[in-house]
């Protein structure tokens, strides 16, 4: 069997592998959000600004400072992105305008690596896309968290929440992207290292995604702090309404 038939059939299984697995990592994000590290997650951060706008000028600073924290690391991998980028489309200017040859078996190869690095070029550009929407969002998130007047406002905290979950959505796939990139990368060896590649990474990432039955002993356990959003929303009259939204962190924020 020659490559480029290997080539049809090895690419899209190790393709439709990571598609399918992340399906089900979608599926179980919206029905069952405390089975994922990114429902988990997701929770805790509403949590999180509930408690800190609870008192924003006690905890104002530190809301900042953890926020700023995070735009410098979405900045820094929105350069590292948009860096990458620029490098594979000089490098692929210059391998196209070097190769004169005209050989029609020489041309087709090289049209085939043109196509292998403008996968990767894609993934890195839409990885920037993300990191760019993370920040936008994290620094909407930096002036709202701190307002005094919105601890009185179930509104505008839920506003909030809402906002930094979105930027963490972002932050995720931008993460998704350079995963992506890495069997691209192998491809341009072949199709068999890119196959086992989406093989080996769609098990890192199902350990990485899903949550340990002792993890959701403990968080169930956490839940009973003091801190806790519906002890917060149970003051304010509404605990109701707080009790659907813990249960599906991430649809409100997705809406």
């Amino acid at each position: 069997m020659e490559i480029n038939q290997i080539d049809y059939i090895l690419v899209p299984c190790g393709l439709l592998v990571l598609a399918v697995y992340h399906v089900w990592l979608v599926v179980m994000i919206i029905r069952a959000p405390e089975r994922t590290v990114i429902g988990l997650n997701a929770e805790r951060r509403r949590q999180w600004v509930y408690c800190l706008m609870k008192d924003p000028l006690k905890n104002g600073t530190l809301a900042v400072q953890t926020i700023r924290n995070n735009m410098m690391a979405s900045t820094q991998l929105a350069t590292i992105s948009i860096t990458l980028s620029s490098l594979i489309s000089a490098f692929v200017s210059s391998y196209n305008s070097s190769s004169d040859d005209s050989s029609t078996k020489l041309s087709s190869r090289r049209s085939v690596h043109t196509y292998k690095y403008f996968a990767i070029l894609v993934c890195f550009l839409l990885a920037f896309f993300c990191y760019l929407q993370c920040t936008r969002y994290y620094a909407h998130v930096s002036f709202f968290v701190s307002l005094p007047s919105s601890a009185s406002r179930r509104e505008n905290i839920e506003y909030v929440a809402n906002k930094l979950n979105r930027g963490s959505i972002f932050w995720s796939l931008g993460l998704r992207a350079f995963y992506l990139s890495f069997p691209l990368m192998l491809w341009i060896f072949g199709p068999i290292p890119m196959f086992l590649c989406c093989c080996g990474l769609t098990a890192v990432l199902y350990f990485l995604d899903t949550t340990s039955s002792l993890t959701r002993e403990l968080y169930q356990g956490e839940n009973n702090c003091a801190c806790s959003v519906d002890s917060f929303a149970a003051g304010a009259g509404e605990s109701g309404h707080s009790n659907s939204t813990l249960s599906r962190p991430l649809l409100t924020s997705i809406r």
